[in-house]
């Protein structure tokens, strides 16, 4: 009897916790963005010297709140699972444990609370709670189009860097150290500068012939702005329309095909492996086979 109520209550804070779909889950989810956001604006106030000086203990009784609280969450989470190192070293395991830690470092580092603002990737388990994860399709593609187009992209920077490395040096060869360009790595770093369009203005040309070099690579800037993300909106146009043709042909199928292909899916969360993504009527996990709970 003992074993089973031990059992219930870690289904029901499995529940709470990883899922998205009932009330309790979603007021849970709610509560913890809204404490993130809280952690986060309160380590942006106490960096303006002016407010800090004024609410130095206020803000940090905040912060040690929402980071015990957050403790004792990562906790939870860790024995309401399993498998807890499965939770550990996943993904928002890690971004939870980095976003618990900082606090307690101040104790020995002095400034590390700072890093708490890394509880802003907790933010994205809006996507989770809001039920958006249906319209990550075009961001996919996206990811996509950039991975398809890195060997490209890799070739376009190694020959801007190659670019730069020879301008630099012409450049410092022009001007000299009288005007700024002190030794090659410096000159380098004015061409990058200006071949980005950034400009600082920390080292400018003097002579004529370093003026017209400079207005040459100026003119190349804009036009290496727009390669890659002709390159990447290629790729991108390229993938879009392999998508309307594969959904294309799934319209031409028959209805009983057609009806394989459509997955629905809930925020069901496996509490042996942490899988998502069941179909509405699954009573186990597509990937371990454990149980899920649907009580």
């Amino acid at each position: 009897m003992e074993s089973e109520n031990k059992h219930t209550w870690r289904t029901r804070l499995h529940e709470i916790i990883y899922e998205a779909d009932t009330p309790a889950g979603k007021l849970f989810d709610v509560v913890l963005l809204i404490a993130i956001l809280a952690s986060i604006i309160l380590v942006m106030l106490e960096s303006v010297s002016s407010i800090d000086a004024k609410y130095h203990t206020l803000l940090n009784v905040g912060e040690w709140i929402i980071t015990i609280l957050f403790t004792l969450e990562y906790i939870v989470r860790i024995i309401t699972v399993n498998k807890p190192l499965k939770y550990i070293t996943s993904f928002y395991g890690i971004i939870d444990l980095l976003s618990t830690i900082p606090k307690y470092l101040s104790f020995f580092f002095v400034g590390s609370q700072a890093l708490v603002t890394l509880r802003a990737l907790r933010l994205l388990r809006v996507f989770r709670i809001l039920k958006l994860a249906r319209y990550l399709g075009a961001s996919n593609q996206l990811k996509d189009s950039i991975i398809a187009s890195r060997v490209k992209i890799f070739v376009f920077l190694f020959a801007v860097l190659v670019s730069s490395v020879i301008f630099g040096t012409i450049m410092y060869l022009v001007e000299g150290e009288e005007n700024g360009f002190t030794n090659i790595p410096k000159s380098v770093y004015w061409c990058i500068v200006t071949l980005t369009t950034v400009g600082f203005g920390d080292i400018a040309p003097q002579t004529a012939l370093g003026q017209f070099i400079t207005t040459i690579i100026m003119i190349l800037g804009y036009g290496i702005i727009a390669v890659p993300t002709g390159i990447v909106s290629a790729e991108y146009a390229r993938s879009a329309n392999k998508s309307a043709k594969n959904d294309g042909d799934n319209a031409l199928k028959k209805p009983q095909e057609t009806q394989e292909v459509i997955v629905h899916t809930n925020s069901q969360c496996c509490i042996n492996c942490l899988a998502e993504k069941h179909q509405d009527d699954a009573l186990y996990c597509h990937k371990c086979g454990c149980k899920l709970h649907h009580d």
